[in-house]
């Protein structure tokens, strides 16, 4: 290699792989001078230098202040140098890797199956390998050599033999990433996904909510004759996905989440986040699912413990409950208290228009947690609650009246 040569490829290897001169420079001079040190014996004191000449791209070593001559150390210099041009093309091709796939972490990416190696699957990206562990995969899917394979980049490591890239199919954000280059509406973000849960291979929940009232988001998921979720369906190789309707009303959010079983009646927790639900007898299991996955599924979808009863279950543990209480009550005040507790499960703060789970946690916080309380509170005191103006602070304030005025008709 000639030492006009040298600087040529140096000169490339800033342009092309974006690593900056002065450090390969250092790296030749660091390398050709270990070499020299090797070659020649020296005092031990005296430190072997090695300068390249940024004009010419000519190689001095010298051993202390004195220069070392010798017919072998072109030769050595020049072998040297190629190798550290090696390693450094090697170790910025990693890094052009590593930088790419750091980038796409969260998204979707294509490759074909190289090969299986103790259960994992070695995905060939062209540039680089992949790898989908066992813990990443669904049972139900199979592929072969040659397959082409789509999965979610869950992260990038640094490696010595390169930057190894983890895929997963099992994570939930897999199935959402597929809505997402699916539903035209969910990218535009006229569609939003508030929440997503999966037992991978078997069902997948998914809740939707439209910020137009034009769209419906759960028709924009399906598809017209369900193309768009049979695609999604397909791609997971037979996986169930109930495409759920997103409410502010957590009641509601809770039926949608437990469909296709129909719910008698549900009695909320708002400061534990439970609740209980009465179904009829013949929509327990339905509403359990196969080895629990249904109500399983629901309760992380809407973020709440689910109980699950049938109206005898039901009848059971009130009676237990009762029977742990003390004086016992007439049938009289019974009844009265009875008919308070079901104004109180049937109307909340989640009746009023425009409140959501996020509103309702911060007026729970600052006191604020019941009709009662609103109806008597001031716009001040509503307006504490960030995003409250005046005027939605009075309309909720009358609403709430009216709301407690009708149940006292009632």
């Amino acid at each position: 290699m000639e030492s006009s040569e040298l600087l040529t490829i140096l000169e490339q290897l800033e342009r092309d792989k974006g690593i900056d001169k002065d450090v390969l420079i250092e790296a030749v001079e660091a390398a050709v001078a270990s070499a020299a040190k090797k070659l020649w014996t020296v005092d031990k004191e005296q430190d072997v230098t090695v300068k390249l000449d940024k004009m010419t791209g000519k190689l001095t070593a010298y051993a202390g202040d004195e220069e070392i001559r010798s017919g072998e150390f072109g030769r050595i210099a020049a072998q040297t140098a190629k190798q550290v041009v090696i390693q450094k093309i090697r170790e910025a091709e990693k890094d052009v890797v590593y930088e790419e796939y750091q980038k796409r972490i969260g998204e979707i990416i294509s490759g074909s199956v190289y090969r299986f190696e103790r259960g994992n699957i070695i995905i060939d990206l062209i540039k680089s390998e992949a790898i989908v562990p066992r813990r990443e995969q669904s049972s139900k899917e199979e592929f072969k050599q040659g397959d082409r394979i789509r999965a979610y980049v869950l992260d990038v490591k640094r490696e010595n033999r390169g930057p190894q890239i983890i895929l997963s199919r099992a994570h939930p954000q897999f199935v959402k990433r597929l809505f997402e280059l699916e539903v035209p509406e969910i990218l535009e973000g006229i569609v939003e996904i508030k929440s997503i849960t999966r037992d991978v291979s078997e069902r997948t929940k998914i809740a939707v909510h439209s910020k137009d009232e034009k769209v419906d988001s759960v028709g924009a998921c399906v598809g017209m004759r369900g193309s768009r979720v049979k695609n999604i369906v397909n791609e997971l190789q037979g996986e169930k996905i109930d495409i759920v309707r997103y409410s502010p009303d957590i009641k509601e959010y809770i039926q949608a989440a437990l469909s296709p079983a129909e719910i008698s009646q549900i009695q909320l927790n708002f400061d534990e986040k439970k609740a209980n639900i009465i179904v009829a007898d013949d929509q327990l299991s339905l509403a359990i699912g196969k080895h629990g996955q249904n109500v399983r599924l629901a309760s992380q979808l809407v973020g709440w413990e689910l109980d699950l009863f049938s109206f005898d279950q039901w009848k059971e543990y009130q009676d237990k409950l009762d029977g742990e209480e003390a004086p016992a009550e007439t049938d009289a005040e019974a009844t009265e208290e009875y008919e308070e507790e079901e104004v109180i499960e049937e109307v909340t703060i989640a009746d009023l228009s425009g409140v959501g789970e996020k509103m309702i946690a911060e007026l729970e916080e600052k006191g604020l947690g019941t009709l009662d309380v609103i109806a008597e509170a001031s716009v001040d005191d509503l307006t504490q609650i960030k995003g409250l103006g005046k005027i939605k602070a009075q309309k909720m304030i009358d609403e709430a009246k009216q709301i407690l005025e009708e149940c006292e008709e009632e």
